[in-house]
C-alpha cells in the first residue's frame, strides 16, 4: 500500500476533522475481563496496545485533551481488562492491558493473552490496533510476539512511537527508520508509522486526523 499524497488543503481539513472529533464528548462506558462480557459491537473501534508503561493511557488522554480519562497505573501490569470509551457517538477507543511485565502472575498473563487474541480475532467493529513502541528503548521480544499475534489475527495495526521528546533528533530518526522497516516486514501492519509525544503534543494532531478517518460519519 502506497501512502496517500495529499495537498496542504486536504491535510489541513483532515487535521481539523480530527480536532473536532476528539474535542467532543468522550466517556468511559464499559470494562471487560471476559470475552462473553464485551459490550455490543455498534461503533467502529480503535484499540491501543503496548508494553506496560509504554504510555497507552497517557496517549489516550493526550488525544482527547483530558488529564484523567484513561488512568495510568503506577504499578506496571496492573490493568487487566479492556476499557471502552465512547467518543462523540462516532468512535470507540479501547485501552488494552499492557504486556511484557515479567512480575505479572503466569495465570494473569495467560488470561490476558487469551482475552486479547479472542477480542482481536472476533470483534467485527475493530478497525485498527494502535501498537505503541517506546522511542527511547529497543524493540522487545514481547513487541515482536504481539506483532506476530496481530498478523495471525489478520487485524490491521499501526506502529506508533511514543515519548518522542526523549531521544535526540538523530536517535529518533534512526528509530523511525527501524520501525518503518519493521512495519514493511509484517503483512497486517499499516504502512505509515506515527511518532508522538504526549508531553509536547508532537504528532498528536496528525494521529487524531488518522483515527478520525475511521470514525462513523
Amino acid at each position: 500500500m502506497i501512502p496517500e499524497i495529499r495537498t496542504p488543503e486536504e491535510e489541513a481539513a483532515r487535521i481539523e476533522a480530527g480536532r473536532l472529533l476528539f474535542a467532543g464528548d468522550c466517556q468511559f462506558f464499559f470494562a471487560a475481563q471476559q470475552l462473553e462480557k464485551l459490550p455490543p459491537a455498534l461503533l467502529p473501534e480503535i484499540a491501543f496496545a503496548g508494553r506496560s508503561n509504554v504510555g497507552k493511557s497517557t496517549l489516550v488522554n493526550a488525544l482527547t485533551g483530558r488529564n484523567s480519562l484513561a488512568r495510568a497505573s503506577n504499578t506496571p501490569g496492573r490493568t487487566k481488562q479492556l476499557n471502552f470509551f465512547d467518543l462523540s457517538g462516532r468512535l470507540v477507543l479501547v485501552d488494552m492491558p499492557g504486556y511484557g511485565y515479567a512480575q505479572a502472575e503466569r495465570s494473569v498473563k495467560e488470561d490476558w493473552q487469551g482475552l486479547m487474541f479472542e477480542y482481536l480475532r472476533g470483534r467485527p467493529t475493530l478497525r485498527r490496533v494502535i501498537l505503541l513502541l517506546d522511542s527511547r528503548i529497543e524493540i522487545k521480544e514481547s513487541d515482536l510476539a504481539v506483532m506476530g499475534l496481530l498478523d495471525r489475527a489478520a487485524v490491521t495495526y499501526q506502529l506508533v512511537l511514543t515519548k518522542a521528546d526523549g531521544p535526540k533528533p538523530g536517535a529518533l530518526e534512526r528509530k523511525q527508520e527501524e520501525v518503518q522497516a519493521l512495519a514493511r516486514k509484517h503483512p497486517a501492519a499499516y504502512p505509515e508509522i506515527a511518532t508522538t509525544s504526549s508531553e509536547t503534543g508532537f504528532g498528536i494532531a496528525e494521529l487524531r486526523a488518522e483515527l478520525a478517518g475511521l470514525a462513523e460519519e
